[in-house]
C-alpha cells in the first residue's frame, strides 16, 4: 500500500471516489465535479486544490482533497481536509489513517497549526475513527453555506447607506 500525491493520471479514479463518497452519504445527486474542473483545479497555473492519494496494486483505492485555511488567532495556516474516503473493500487497512497521518505529518513540517475537517453527526465509523486518532468534535460550532439560489441572491443584495 503507498500514500502519494496525487498525479493527472489519478484524476479519474479519484472523480470516481468522490461519486462513492457523495453515494455513501446520500447525496450522488448534488456531484457536479468533472475531471477537467478536477485537473484544473489540482494542476492549473494557480492550484489551491491538493491530494493525496491512497493506492494498493497499482490501484488508487482512496483519496484525499484539502486545501489551506489560516487562523487569525494562531497566526498560521492550517489544512481543511475537504473530503477523506477508502473504497469500502479496502477499510480497516490502514488506508485512511496513513491518509490522515500523511495531512498530520504535512502539518507538523511547514509549521501549520491545524488539520480541521467536518464529518456528517448520523456518520458514527467515521467519528470513531476520528476520536481515535485523538481529534476533538467542535461541538460548540455550526456550519453555515451559502449555496444555489441563496448565493448569487445575496451577492446581488445591497444595503442601504
Amino acid at each position: 500500500m503507498t500514500v502519494r500525491p496525487i498525479r493527472p493520471d489519478d484524476v479519474p479514479a479519484v472523480v470516481g471516489l468522490v461519486r462513492e463518497l457523495a453515494e455513501y452519504e446520500k447525496a450522488l445527486d448534488e456531484v457536479r465535479l468533472t475531471e477537467d474542473q478536477l485537473t484544473a483545479h489540482l494542476f492549473g497555473d494557480s492550484p489551491a486544490l491538493f491530494g493525496h492519494v491512497a493506492e494498493v496494486g497499482g490501484e488508487v483505492v482512496g483519496m484525499a482533497l484539502w486545501f489551506l485555511n489560516f487562523s487569525t488567532w494562531r497566526g498560521t495556516h492550517g489544512i481543511y481536509l475537504e473530503d477523506l474516503y477508502v473504497s469500502p473493500a479496502h477499510r480497516g487497512t490502514g488506508l485512511g489513517k496513513e491518509l490522515l497521518r500523511t495531512l498530520a505529518a504535512l502539518c507538523v513540517e511547514r509549521g501549520y497549526s491545524r488539520l480541521e475537517w467536518s464529518v456528517l453527526d448520523w456518520n458514527t465509523p467515521s467519528i470513531e475513527f476520528y476520536e481515535a486518532a485523538g481529534a476533538v468534535p467542535m461541538d460548540e460550532w455550526t456550519v453555515f453555506r451559502l449555496t444555489d439560489d441563496a448565493l448569487p441572491r445575496f451577492a446581488a443584495s445591497r444595503s442601504p447607506r
